[in-house]
């Protein structure tokens, strides 16, 4: 049995057919008792209210614990807000608070809401004032974009928590020494709260090299290596991938990490198999 705590997290579908592909996700992955599963927004907000049907039908018809994602970008103070009341009044209690990325996208120069809270610390100020929530926060390991170093992102980092965030969560990576650098360098600047790996679990090597640019993400040769010529074989792909995240994983657990947050991709069968890898099984199978 694992004594490790996971947790999921889904995107809000666009049409029908995704909508499917993410409630067998959410069925699927339930028995493994996740501490809880989060459901983002669109970029800029753009999936707003999908994001509130979704964690809300979460909380009301699974036994899963929902925290939904919420955003400073492209809303005023009083939109926020009742995105805010509305996941507590439909028994979302955890919420995972970030600025978001410019409307325009990443790389593009982000411009305060005129009206809105202007960063994340704010976000959470505000949060703290309409309800109890607990509250995840993001950080990068390996700086966020627009940080001009570590020191400018572990600053940036202690505010939201001293703002009242319970734990953050990080950006993907793909080194163990990543995490434990960034890790270690947080608790020297007095950071005491858990800060949780973020876990990508995204086979389809074009999108992560893509995504891992965007957010800059080193990744190592050796997963270039591994992927090369498997364009047209996904099966390959997801073994690969779910062997590389386990080997990861249990080096990261090596050094006393027992928490992971995994970026599921609305996937269910690679979630399982990468728990599987680590030791996380059913619910009710362990205690058969």
């Amino acid at each position: 049995m694992s004594d490790l705590n996971i947790s999921f997290e889904f995107f809000p579908p666009k049409n029908d057919a995704m909508a499917d592909r993410l409630w067998d996700s959410v069925q699927r992955l339930s028995p493994l008792d996740p501490s809880f599963v989060s459901v983002t927004y669109g970029a800029g907000g753009s999936t707003r209210e999908r994001t509130l049907d979704v964690v809300g039908r979460i909380a009301q018809e699974t036994p899963m614990v929902a925290a939904g994602h919420i955003t400073c970008v492209a809303a005023s103070k009083a939109e926020v807000d009742d995105v805010l009341r509305g996941y507590w009044n439909s028994g979302v209690k955890r919420i995972v608070a970030l600025r978001g990325d410019p409307v325009d996208g990443i790389g593009a120069r982000y411009e305060p809401h005129p009206e809105g809270y202007a960063f994340a610390s704010d976000l959470i100020e505000g949060a703290r004032k309409i309800a109890d929530f607990d509250i995840s926060v993001g950080c990068y390991p390996e700086n966020h974009p627009e940080a001009r170093g570590l020191a400018d992102e572990i600053d940036n980092l202690k505010r939201k928590l001293d703002a009242g965030a319970d734990r953050a969560i990080t950006q993907f990576f793909f080194e163990p020494a990543t995490y434990l650098r960034f890790r270690d360098a947080a608790a020297d600047a007095g950071i005491d709260k858990p800060i949780v790996p973020g876990v990508m679990l995204q086979s389809n090597f074009k999108g992560l090299t893509r995504m891992a640019k965007m957010c800059g993400a080193y990744m190592p040769k050796k997963f270039v290596d591994l992927y090369d010529g498997l364009e047209d074989d996904a099966e390959t792909r997801d073994l690969v991938t779910a062997h590389l995240v386990a080997d990861m994983c249990n080096k990261l657990m090596e050094d006393g990490v027992k928490d992971f947050h995994f970026y599921t991709m609305n996937r269910a069968g690679l979630s399982l198999s990468t728990c599987r890898l680590l030791g996380v099984k059913p619910k009710l199978q362990e205690t058969a």
